[in-house]
């Protein structure tokens, strides 16, 4: 990234106005407006084929009239026009566009928007948009948009793709007290995309959190790198996650994937924090910007009231925060603080004679204690206490107890009185809200950043024990033959040669052949029809299992045929694979899909003929380390059958987290050839006896 270019785009100390104009209403007036009324002081260039002065500005016809240098031109003139401003810019020696114009991509003119980034890079320069807002800053007193005001001040950084929804979001900032230094309006994206606005703002000194709204990434896996190797906190608010390809998947994990499981995996992966919705992504935010992350589970809620402190303890378990009891040395210390019907187990309830000096000196030693890794204190007004005094007090407490490295968040529960203490606290960098529930997912978010930032430091090594070539070889041989739809035999072959555990599998092509293949591999048997036009063989009455003689061989050989041809008469019959009957286990599924944003991504569930029916799945974008994979494990709901519920014996979790490891650095090295893929059922056996593969299925891209 060059620095000096992007500061000049983002942070520029002079700035030309092209198509600046002395209209009210239009655009080109209201950026010089802006510009002038939030008092930014570098100067100021309109520029306009007829000269004269604009806004008591002296205009140019043209950029290379203007006699001083431009960090940044906002250009408002039509689309057309744009590629000889650009042009113009370049000659200038200007470093970066902020092309806010529109009519380019938006509207099929992606050839014009092309061209614009061409002349820009040409002449080594960035561009902002186009159809953007803008930019604004307050920290450099700049409003080069046509949003109509500075936000309020913070520590806080907002990119959104949506321009309209900047402008909305400039103006709740002051209703919900969230402070922004600056907000960036990315639009298109032709040029400057997130990824690039995420390592800039982390080298950004007023800068500290960024928060995005999130269409569509351009570069999903360098917006992945780049997050990653952020320092600051990251929240995101993806848009349109049911948007793309789940009807037209060939596959199960196609079928499955959606946009927004695979978003929601890579932001996990790359320790950006999602919100919900607006309000989540305000309420985050604050969070996130005031307080540091939380180190641990152990989360302790003191209260005045108990019907806040179940409401809160409700949430916490919903956020994934469940309450502990606290310890019986903090126990015993806050019992001092309350009379002897309040309650110090977690929720502490002081009652509602709880006054300034209970509260100081319950949230002090509570803060300090190294039990307590995150603290949401509540408090509903009473007749009998100041809200501005408790806000007072908790302040106090904090900034007495030394504590820097664990976070506080706090929700005040009444009238103007304690809007007006919140509004103080947040002013003293403790984020404060009106609901408990939205203070527990405050809370809640500083820990999803730490433990995100925990999983993203878990880095894949490669395995070295592994066939490419002869992939590719079967792959190659596949491609020669017909499209892209792999026969469960070739597929498995794919799988043994990066030393995946499949089932014996042989394929036979007459009765007699079975037969032979049958004795050779040992009763029992499982067979199945093999065509790539038969993707559910169940569907297709093309499995039978358990056979255990020859003459349940022959039988079986030829009703699978038979089925086969009745489900599908012009379908390409291979033969009947003859296949060991691995040992009755929990069945699992792997799965993985070629996502157009982040590429390869690999999916885990339970597996068998139910797992399109309760979708209890969870992605992650390839390669995934053991210890990566072993949290996949531990994400879906069905988790606690592996971790051996109802008297059942734990299954071997790490087996199945080395395989799906080992699964995931396939799919990457094969991404180029590789659409989709499946491996269902995957039987995982008790602690130490592995698993093995019984069916795979891989599905080549189109080679057009």
């Amino acid at each position: 990234m060059d620095l000096e270019v992007f500061n000049g785009l983002l942070r520029p100390k002079s700035i030309a106005v092209i198509g600046a104009s002395d209209t009210p209403g239009k655009i080109g007036y209201t950026v010089v407006k802006n510009l002038l009324e939030s008092g930014y002081e570098g100067p100021i260039y309109p520029i306009n084929p007829k000269g004269g002065e604009i806004q008591g500005l002296k205009a140019y016809a043209s950029v290379l009239d203007v006699p001083g240098e431009i960090d940044a031109a906002a250009v408002v003139v039509p689309a057309k026009i744009v590629p000889t401003v650009a042009k113009e810019c370049g000659q200038k020696g200007v470093k970066g566009l902020i092309v806010i114009a529109s009519g380019f991509s938006e509207v099929g003119r992606d050839d014009l928007e092309s061209q614009v980034v061409e002349i820009a890079h040409e002449h080594g320069m960035r561009v902002l948009g186009p159809n953007i807002v803008g930019i604004l800053s307050n920290s450099d007193q700049c409003n080069a948009s046509f949003a109509p005001f500075l936000p309020l001040p913070g520590k806080a950084a907002l990119v959104s793709q949506s321009g309209a929804l900047l402008i909305a979001m400039d103006a709740s900032t002051y209703i919900r007290r969230v402070g922004f230094d600056k907000m960036v309006s990315i639009g298109n994206m032709s040029d400057v995309n997130f990824a690039d606005m995420v390592a800039w703002l982390d080298q950004d000194e007023t800068t500290g959190c960024v928060s995005l709204y999130i269409e569509g990434l351009k570069d999903g896996r360098r917006f992945m790198e780049n997050a990653r190797e952020a320092s600051k906190p990251i929240i995101a608010l993806k848009s349109g996650v049911s948007a793309h390809g789940a009807a037209a998947a060939a596959s199960h994990t196609g079928s499955l994937a959606g946009s927004g499981k695979v978003y929601e995996a890579a932001f996990e992966q790359a320790g950006v924090v999602m919100a919900a919705d607006l309000n989540n992504l305000f309420d985050r935010t604050l969070a996130l910007s005031l307080q540091p992350p939380m180190p641990g589970d152990n989360l302790l809620i003191i209260t005045n009231g108990g019907g806040v402190g179940v409401l809160a303890t409700d949430s916490a378990e919903r956020y994934g925060l469940p309450l502990r009891y606290a310890p019986d040395d903090v126990q015993a210390e806050l019992q001092n603080h309350m009379p002897e019907f309040g309650s110090a187990k977690n929720p502490v309830d002081l009652t509602g004679m709880a006054g300034r000096d209970w509260y100081q000196d319950s949230v002090q030693y509570a803060f300090a204690h190294k039990w307590v890794d995150g603290l949401v204190v509540l408090y509903c007004e009473t007749a009998m206490t100041d809200p501005q005094d408790i806000a007072e007090g908790i302040q106090e407490a904090v900034e007495a107890s030394g504590i820097t490295d664990k976070p506080i968040a706090v929700s005040f529960v009444g009238g103007e009185r304690s809007e007006a203490a919140m509004r103080w606290l947040v002013e003293k960098s403790i984020p404060a809200y009106n609901e408990p529930d939205t203070s527990v997912n405050a809370m809640a978010a500083l820990r999803e950043y730490a433990r995100n930032q925990d999983l993203a430091a878990h880095s894949f090594e490669p395995l070295s024990d592994v066939d490419e070539a002869a992939a590719r070889e079967v792959i190659a041989k596949v491609r020669a033959e017909r499209c892209r739809d792999m026969t469960e035999i070739e597929s498995k072959a794919i799988f043994e040669a990066y030393g995946l555990p499949v089932a014996n599998t042989r394929l036979a092509d007459d009765e007699a052949q079975a037969v032979e293949l049958a004795e050779a591999i040992g009763y029992p048997v499982v067979m199945k029809i093999v065509s790539p036009d038969i993707l559910h063989k169940s569907d297709a009455g093309g499995v039978m299992v358990d056979i255990k003689d020859a003459d349940g061989v022959r039988e079986a050989f030829n009703t699978i045929l038979d089925n086969a041809k009745a489900y599908k008469s012009e379908a390409n019959i291979h033969g009947v694979a003859i296949q060991e009957m691995a040992p009755w286990g929990t069945e699992v599924i792997l799965g993985s899909v070629n996502d157009p944003t982040f590429g390869p991504a690999v999916m885990f569930g339970l597996g068998g003929i139910f797992v399109e029916i309760l979708r209890d799945v969870t992605f992650r974008v390839a390669p995934v380390s053991a210890d990566q994979a072993a949290k996949m494990l531990a994400d879906i709901n069905g988790a606690p059958i592996l971790e051996g519920a109802r008297g059942e014996e734990p299954k071997d979790r790490q087996a199945l987290a080395e395989l799906l490891s080992r699964y995931s650095q396939m799919i990457c090295d094969l991404a180029d050839e590789v659409q989709e893929s499946d491996a269902n059922p995957v039987i995982v056996y008790e602690e130490g006896e592995g698993a093995i593969i019984v069916d795979a299925r891989i599905i080549l891209k189109d080679n057009d």
